[in-house]
């Protein structure tokens, strides 16, 4: 198979996001024998989490598996993390059940609003554990979402993004 043919809108080497694990690549497109049916996958490496997944290609769309997002959208994302914080005065446990349901539908603003809203200064008080695992977790997804659409190291889009959550705080 040519590794760069076009198969239901993704291709081999191309990034993709999968919502319950962030941006992975397509590393190749597979047939393999599930209980005597033959399927065609999508081989997605996920490098930082060394982890392959592959995923039959007619659910893709079911799973919600999508193309990286736009230049335009990564900067609403980063308007977003501009805004105030919204803090619902519900039960942490609430809170954290709708954080990590943002964080898990692949939505990059819902991502941004994770971030934006459990980010901590230095003179604030401190994080539990799960607001510091749910903020890290939204945190990743985002700057690598980011470094991706940007093409640069996840490390420069993490300076980029800790610039605009100071620049808000002061």
């Amino acid at each position: 198979m040519d590794t760069n043919q076009k198969v239901y809108d993704f291709h081999t080497e191309e990034y993709i996001v999968y919502p319950a694990h962030g941006v992975g690549k397509i590393v190749s497109i597979d047939k393999h024998e599930v209980a005597g049916i033959e399927l065609e996958m999508f081989v997605i490496l996920f490098e930082k989490d060394k982890m392959t997944l592959r995923i039959p290609i007619e659910k893709a769309s079911a799973i919600g598996l999508r193309s990286v997002s736009s230049p335009e959208l990564i900067l609403k994302a980063m308007e977003t993390l501009k805004g105030r914080p919204r803090v619902k005065r519900a039960m942490w446990s609430r809170r954290a059940q709708e954080y990590e349901q943002k964080i898990n539908s692949g939505d990059l603003i819902a991502i941004a609003e994770v971030v934006r809203d459990l980010h901590r200064n230095d003179e604030q008080r401190e994080q539990s554990y799960s607001e510091r695992q749910l903020y890290e977790a939204a945190l990743e997804r985002l700057t690598r979402e980011f470094a991706v659409v940007d093409g640069v190291e996840e490390s420069v889009a993490q300076e980029k993004v800790d610039e605009v959550l100071e620049a808000r705080a002061a």
